[in-house]
């Protein structure tokens, strides 16, 4: 079977490019810094099931992201999380959260309304995140 991204991912946000392993989104809320990295693998689910040799791939890739993400917002803690009530296809949350966002300290999760980007600020990170994260290609 051939690897696509979920359609809720699709709806959800913005296609920045890939590393060597994972997609990278951005999630369409302008309330949070928030990088999703999607696995380049037909038909994954959950942590367990990724191959051994794709493992530390992931990991630094995680780490690749929050460090840029550290370097362009104001971060108190990231939340990293797979989930995957809603989106069964493995996917990692990468949220750089602030004691001064509408959240904190609780999680990002149903607090309040989704506000998506103005078309201006995406255009604006978009380019700022795809020059920023290490090895991105686009």
């Amino acid at each position: 079977m051939c690897f696509e991204i979920h359609s809720k991912l699709l709806e959800d946000c913005l296609q920045l490019g890939q590393l060597q392993l994972c997609k990278v989104l951005l999630m369409n809320d302008s309330r949070f810094p928030w990088i999703i990295l999607v696995p380049r693998i037909a038909d994954l689910c959950d942590f367990h099931e990724l191959p051994h040799e794709n493992r530390q791939d992931l990991f630094n890739e995680i780490e690749t992201v929050s460090r840029t993400l550290e370097r362009l917002f104001d971060v108190d803690k990231f939340n990293v999380a797979a989930l995957g009530n809603q989106v069964s296809q493995l996917h990692i949350h990468i949220i750089a959260r602030s004691k001064s966002d509408c959240a904190w300290p609780g999680p990002v999760w149903s607090t309040g309304k989704t506000i998506p980007y103005s078309k201006e600020m995406q255009d604006k990170l978009v380019e700022q995140l795809r020059q920023s994260i290490e090895d991105l290609t686009y």
